[in-house]
Order: structure tokens, then C-alpha cells, then sequence
């Protein structure tokens, strides 16, 4: 939001005069980049052409499905013999030479319509992020020496008429470095718009608005110049204030194009003269400057204080897993293991010994093992003989 309260209007020979103006009301609309964006993309789609592919392209053949029964698909195929088209898929968009998916149809629903309430709104809203040179300068505008933002100058550039005196005013004024922008970004267009009449692209320059003089004065002296455009104050047009729906363009008033903007939008209490019905809207905050608002005394006097020792939830560790958390609650946890670990190393070097002495062929099993094994294979036999008494196996 345009925080300046008076504008300075510069002269042509781009020195300041001593007439200011105060900054109108549709300034300090609020800037809506989302209204802008949606409004922009409808009414873009309002120049658009209709186009559609022939209806007879891919169904120019004599072709009949063969029907079921036949172990091929039911698509029509080209009747006739005695060439390799015989026989051939047609008219589906999977057959070769067939038409495509869906085709297009010149009824289709080109056109969008918009709210009258949401251009205006979408219109004030670009008008007041014309004003906002930071927003300005994010579009890409060579701003850097300019006067200030909105730059107004007095209204004899409305009659002129010569190219080169036009020329000499911009450059007065500071705003030829955008101009020449614009001059050396002309480049050969990408793709097939060479061929359909908009063979070069360019960037944007600042955009001219007037009251009057229209084309009998103003308009044949600016219309030549690379990127410069014009626009009557009655008839703003987004596409021109937003181009491709992006806030900022740089604009250059006319003494008595810029005094007319609160007869043609109205002021925040009074309505517009022009447009019936339409006031404009209050911004939801006075002040959009967060970090501002948040370190000021009023809300840092309120708010409690910061938090300095952070209370923090210790890992829960798993005492099967981690033998420090096991030996806090298990104090015998450490004999234990390192019994488990003296029985475990006894037991593989004894297994080795017997190892070594079975390849060398030198063990002999102990005789309480050997006393152990007859009586389990005595108790064995027993409850063998015991099972299969009086059966027929023995």
C-alpha cells in the first residue's frame, strides 16, 4: 500500500514543479495478487479463437466392423481387397489414419464470464500495487532513478505529437532505462507463433496513461516506441496494469488522468461517481508489516516470556538391548554374563579337545558316559517290549 500523501508533478523537461496532488484513494486499496490472478486468466481467455479439427479427418474411409465370431476386434475395417489396406483397423484413434480422442469442436466454452464487482476490485488492487515501487521493481521495471512512484507528469504531454519529442520527455523524466530495456529484449519467438503473425516477444515498458488527446495527440507519439504502451484513464484495462497476472506495472499519469481517479473509483467513504454502486474496500490490516507488529511494545508487553530450560523426554532404551539399562535394574546382570561367557568358552575348548582326539583316534568315552548310555538303551528296550505286548508285531 502507497504510503505517500502528496505527489509531485514533473514538468516536461522532467524538473519537479511546484504543483502536488494528493495521492487518490484507489492507492490504498487493498492488493489482492489472487483476485488479480484469477480475474487476469479469465479475461485472457476472452481473446481467444476458436479452433477445432475437420470433422471428416480420420473417418474418410469405407469401413465396417466384421462383427464377433471372427477372434479379432469389433473396430471397423477398410472393405475391398487387393491392397494392404484391406482389412485395416479404421476410424478409432488407436487405428493408424483414424481420427484422434475426443475431437476438438469450435462450440467448446471459450469464454469466461467475471463478475463486474471483481474487475473493479482486481483494478484498484493493480493500481495500488503500481504505487508500491518495491513491487514495481519485482516486476522487473528500471525504476532506480525515477523521481518517485506514481510518477506524474504535467498534462502538456498530452499534446504531443512527435516520436522524438516523446522520446526526449522519457528520458527526462528517468524512465528511458526501462524503455531500453525493453528495446534489447526483442527476440525471435520460440515455437510455431513465428508463422501466425507474432513472430518477436518483448518485455513490458512503462504504461502511458491519459485523459485526453487520445489518437489525435498523445497516442501517435508514443505508439512506435519499443515496450511503451497507452491507456485512456476511463478505460483501464488489467491486462495492461497486470500483465500476465503479475502486480507492478510501471505507470506513467498525466496531470488530469491522475485527479480523475477518485471521481472514477470513489474513496473509502464516498462512492464512485462513474461506476454505479462500486466503494472500495477497506484493508483487512492497517499495517501489513508482520515483524513489525510482533516486536512492537503493545504485543511484546503481553505476550508471556520466552521459555529458557526445555524439559526433554528421555529416550526409553530396551535392557534386552542395551546392557547399561539391564545392569541398573539388574546388578547380578554382570556376574551372570560373564559366567554365561566363562561356561560358553569352556564348553568350545572342550569340544575341541575331543575334536582333536576323535581325528587322531585316541578318545576313548569316559565310563560314566558309557554306563549312562546302557541304561537308557536297557530302559529302552523295556518299554518297547512293554508297548508290543499281546499285538501281532512279534
Amino acid at each position: 500500500m502507497a504510503a505517500r500523501p502528496l505527489v509531485t508533478v514533473l514538468g516536461e523537461d522532467g524538473a519537479p514543479s511546484s504543483k502536488q496532488l494528493e495521492l487518490p484513494a484507489v492507492f490504498t486499496a487493498p492488493i489482492r495478487p489472487d483476485v488479480v490472478h484469477f480475474v487476469h486468466s479469465c479475461m485472457a481467455k476472452n481473446k481467444r479463437q476458436a479452433y477445432a479439427v475437420n470433422v471428416n479427418a480420420g473417418k474418410q474411409h469405407s469401413a465396417e466392423s466384421w462383427g464377433t465370431g471372427r477372434a479379432v476386434s469389433r473396430i471397423p475395417r477398410v472393405q475391398g481387397g487387393g491392397t494392404h489396406a484391406a482389412g485395416a483397423g479404421a476410424f478409432g484413434n488407436m487405428c493408424r489414419g483414424g481420427r484422434m480422442f475426443s475431437p476438438n469442436k469450435t462450440f467448446r466454452k471459450w469464454h469466461s464470464k467475471i463478475n463486474q464487482n471483481q474487475r473493479r476490485y482486481a483494478v484498484a488492487s493493480a493500481l495500488a500495487a503500481s504505487a508500491v515501487p518495491a513491487l514495481v521493481m519485482a516486476r522487473g521495471h528500471r525504476i532506480e532513478e525515477v523521481e518517485e512512484v506514481p510518477l506524474v507528469v504535467s498534462d502538456k504531454a498530452e499534446q504531443l505529437k512527435a516520436t522524438k519529442k516523446a522520446v526526449d520527455m522519457l528520458a527526462k523524466i528517468k524512465a528511458d532505462a526501462d524503455v531500453k530495456k525493453c528495446a534489447d529484449s526483442k527476440k525471435l519467438r520460440a515455437g510455431k507463433g513465428k508463422m501466425r503473425n507474432r513472430r518477436y516477444t518483448m518485455r513490458r515498458g512503462p504504461l502511458i496513461v491519459y485523459k485526453s488527446g487520445g489518437k489525435e495527440a498523445i497516442e501517435l507519439a508514443f505508439r512506435n516506441i519499443p515496450g511503451v504502451e497507452l491507456c485512456c484513464v476511463d478505460r483501464l484495462n488489467l491486462l495492461q496494469l497486470a500483465p500476465g497476472g503479475h502486480l507492478g506495472r510501471f505507470c506513467v499519469w498525466t496531470e488530469s488522468a491522475f485527479a480523475s481517479l477518485d471521481e472514477l473509483f470513489g474513496t473509502h467513504s464516498k462512492q464512485s461517481e462513474l461506476k454505479k454502486g462500486f466503494k472500495l474496500s477497506h484493508p483487512m490490516m492497517n499495517n501489513a508489516d508482520l515483524g513489525r507488529l510482533i516486536n512492537s511494545d503493545e504485543v511484546q508487553s503481553t505476550v508471556r516470556p520466552a521459555k529458557e530450560t526445555v524439559k526433554r523426554s528421555p529416550l526409553k532404551k530396551n535392557p534386552l538391548k542395551n546392557f547399561a539399562a539391564m545392569q541398573a535394574i539388574n546388578p547380578a546382570a554382570a556376574t551372570a554374563k560373564r559366567r554365561a561367557l566363562l561356561k560358553q568358552k569352556n564348553a568350545i575348548a572342550k569340544k575341541e579337545e575331543i575334536l582333536k582326539a576323535k581325528r587322531a583316534g585316541t578318545y576313548e568315552i569316559p565310563a560314566k558316559d558309557k554306563a549312562a548310555r546302557k541304561e537308557i538303551k536297557k530302559s529302552g528296550k523295556a518299554w518297547f517290549k512293554a508297548a508290543v505286548k499281546g499285538t501281532d508285531l512279534i
